[in-house]
């Protein structure tokens, strides 16, 4: 059977880092309901993770023991006014957000539309 992202939610998000994920996609509900949820991967090894797609995944979100990634596919042609995105990646770039607080619909928002962005020019 395959896992939801509510039960992938339950069992790896941290429950103090629920209120992130849970107005994450609350946003693209309301905000981006063009964008496509579902889980990806996940194996004996690994477990899959939540993406976001329109054409193509836009979006991954990760929990780590310090908070919620925000993986941006193409996150390094982002304009970055915020100075938020991290990584190393030839493409990828990555929003942490590390507690509930830290969490802002508008910063979000900023880099989701620039996904949506590039995600049309492919």
């Amino acid at each position: 059977m395959k896992n939801t992202v509510d039960q992938f939610i339950e069992a790896k998000v941290d429950a103090k880092y629920r209120s992130i994920v849970s107005n994450f996609r609350k946003l693209i509900s309301m905000e981006f309901p063009q964008i496509k949820e579902e889980m990806r991967g996940g194996s004996e090894k690994y477990y899959g993770v939540p993406v976001y797609r329109l054409k193509r995944i836009i979006i991954t979100l990760s929990p780590t023991k310090k908070g919620i990634t925000f993986s941006f596919s193409d996150g390094k042609k982002f304009e970055d006014k915020y100075s938020l995105l991290e990584g190393v990646g030839n493409k990828t770039l990555n929003l942490r957000i590390r507690n509930a607080e830290e969490y802002n619909d508008e910063i979000v928002s900023y880099y989701i539309n620039q996904a949506m962005k590039f995600d049309s020019f492919n």
